[in-house]
């Protein structure tokens, strides 16, 4: 069963404050499957704020989960694809054919954002290796869903670590999207879906980048246990 909210005409006031109503949404699958082994992996470095919050509130621990989407060379924000940790890589063939992409250019960009994957992997985790997911149900967090491209790609490598469960959570996405990653896992749960979208950015009052330096104190924290800092209050009308 998919959880799926009725949209809202609202803003998140930033990340911290989308994971915590989204770890409400969460909950209620857990607590149906208590006494399962949970582990929450978090997509940087937006997610991790997001993620931070989901694995607060159930007990879980945190890890990240490197994706890195694969932008077309006239517009990096169009995605044509997306590679993950492990080695996975989703091309989306329309794009590519429709902007005649040659092999050896999307190569060339895949090769150059492994590069990056690779360094933030080695920076995130200081050295420690990531954590196990073979037979825990495992929650892919981000801080929302456009395309998908990219939480496809997590999908898929993840599923070669063979985790019990994959549960795909995000505090703000494309419908038809969310819908879409049903076929993929065992749960989505998109906590709102505002029509028209405008793309994630424009669901958070604070949306500023998350940085190398934010993502490895969040790490560190979830390691810990050491509280989260207060944040503002939860919400605000968009004009």
């Amino acid at each position: 069963m998919d959880s799926f909210v009725t949209p809202h005409v609202f803003r998140f006031v930033d990340r911290r404050v989308a994971g915590r109503e989204l770890a409400r949404r969460v909950r209620p699958l857990v607590t149906a499957r208590r006494g399962e082994d949970w582990i929450v992996l978090a997509l940087p470095r937006g997610g991790v704020p997001v993620g931070f919050e989901v694995a607060k509130a159930i007990g879980a621990p945190l890890d990240v989960f490197v994706v890195r989407k694969l932008g077309v060379p006239q517009d990096e924000e169009v995605a044509m694809g997306a590679i993950a940790s492990g080695g996975v890589r989703v091309l989306d063939h329309g794009t590519i054919a429709l902007l005649d992409l040659s092999s050896t250019v999307v190569d060339s960009i895949t090769m150059r954002e492994l590069a990056e994957l690779r360094r933030r992997e080695e920076l995130y985790r200081r050295g420690l290796p990531p954590l196990s997911i073979e037979g825990r149900c495992t929650i892919l967090v981000d801080d929302g869903v456009a395309t998908g491209a990219t939480m496809q790609a997590a999908v898929e490598s993840l599923r070669l670590r063979e985790p019990a469960r994959i549960v795909v959570a995000v505090p703000i996405g494309v419908f038809e999207v969310c819908e879409s990653l049903r076929s993929l896992v065992d749960e989505v749960v998109c906590a709102r879906t505002p029509e028209p979208f405008l793309g994630v950015g424009r669901w958070y009052e604070d949306f500023r980048p998350v940085s190398d330096e934010e993502v490895v104190d969040l790490l560190e924290r979830a390691r810990s246990g050491t509280p989260s800092q207060p944040v503002r209050s939860e919400r605000i009308d968009v004009p």
